[in-house]
Parts: structure tokens; C-alpha cells; sequence
């Protein structure tokens, strides 16, 4: 379906699966999570974040750019220095932006910041979550997190893909095979 056709059926079904009637509900199609993937064809990403910005209410939602918090990411050291600690581990890009070591890395970055918007009573909405790719960090690890299974009010994710429903198949950026375990999807 075209975005002029489904966006604002998209963004009703959002506001209808978040109302705190239907919390319970949420967690148990989500096998006990409390996350929502807000799927839109990467094409018409910055279509659905206009709309969604101009339709959701900021005193009940607050976006958190994704693409802002990498570049903060990268900003910690110099550009240099990011340049050849990744390339020395292109192999496995986990150990840049998701270690288990003290320093903070970008998946620290996110949490914070999904943290941050819980304790303002607001639903954190992941935008630009497209720049996840290749990072070693999906959809999955953020709603696995403890602080985001514990969060009094869901985690939306703005998701850039295609979703495949005879099959229950989700493709993050239209070919990468996504987790939709820990979250409902709103099509």
C-alpha cells in the first residue's frame, strides 16, 4: 500500500496498540515484551517521520535519531581514531559499537537515551534506525535489553522494511532477515 493510502491507518493502529488499556495485551503478542516496530518502506522513511512528528503528541512521545547518537558515537574520539579502530575490527563490528567494556559505545548510547525518555513519563521512539545496519547492533539486541523489558511504557521503533505477512517474515532495510520475537508490528 502507497503512503498516501496506509500512513494514517499506520499511526491510528500505533496510538490504538499503545493506549494503557492495552498494555497486557502488548506483552503477551509480544512474548512478554514491550517494544512496537513501527514498520514503512525505507523509500518513504522521511515521509512517516514527518507525519509521525506532526501527528503524535511530544508531551506523550520524544524521537531519539539514531543516525545523531552515531555520529555522537564517533565524536567521543576523532573521526581518525574511529576510522582505525573500526577498521581494525570490520570483522566483527560488535566489539565497536556493542562491547561489554566499561567505555561507552553506541548501544550505551541508546539505552541511555531510551532511559532518559522513560524517566520524563514519555515513549521513546527510535528514529533512523536504518544506520544500525552493519553495526552489529538490530532491533532484537535493543528490545532484549533489561531497561527496555522493564520499561513502564513501550518502546517504539521506526523500522525501515518490508513485512511479509503470509509468511511472518520481516526484512529489515527490504533484505535483512529481522527478529519481530520481543514486540508487536504494525504493518
Amino acid at each position: 500500500m502507497a503512503y498516501l493510502e496506509d500512513h494514517k491507518a499506520k499511526i491510528q493502529n500505533l496510538k490504538i496498540a499503545l493506549l494503557s488499556e492495552n498494555q497486557t495485551q502488548l506483552s503477551i503478542s509480544a512474548n512478554g515484551g514491550r517494544s512496537v516496530l513501527f514498520t514503512y518502506p525505507p523509500s518513504e522513511e522521511s515521509l512517516y517521520l514527518e507525519k509521525l512528528k506532526d501527528e503524535l503528541d511530544s508531551n506523550e512521545f520524544t524521537f531519539i535519531n539514531i543516525a545523531d547518537l552515531l555520529v555522537s558515537f564517533i565524536n567521543q574520539d576523532s573521526w581518525d581514531d574511529f576510522k582505525s579502530y573500526y577498521l581494525d575490527f570490520k570483522d566483527t563490528p560488535h566489539l565497536v559499537f556493542k562491547s561489554e567494556d566499561p567505555s561507552p559505545d553506541l548501544m550505551d548510547l541508546i539505552i541511555s537515551e531510551i532511559k532518559k525518555v522513560s524517566e520524563n513519563n514519555k515513549i521513546p521512539f527510535l528514529i533512523r534506525t536504518g544506520v544500525l545496519y552493519g553495526t552489529g547492533i538490530d532491533s532484537h539486541n535493543i528490545m532484549e535489553h533489561d531497561l527496555v523489558k522493564k520499561l513502564e511504557k513501550p518502546l517504539v521503533i521506526g523500522y525501515p522494511s518490508k513485512y511479509i505477512k503470509d509468511t511472518d517474515t520481516l526484512l529489515f532495510l527490504n533484505f535483512k532477515l529481522a527478529s519481530n520475537y520481543r514486540c508487536i508490528v504494525i504493518e
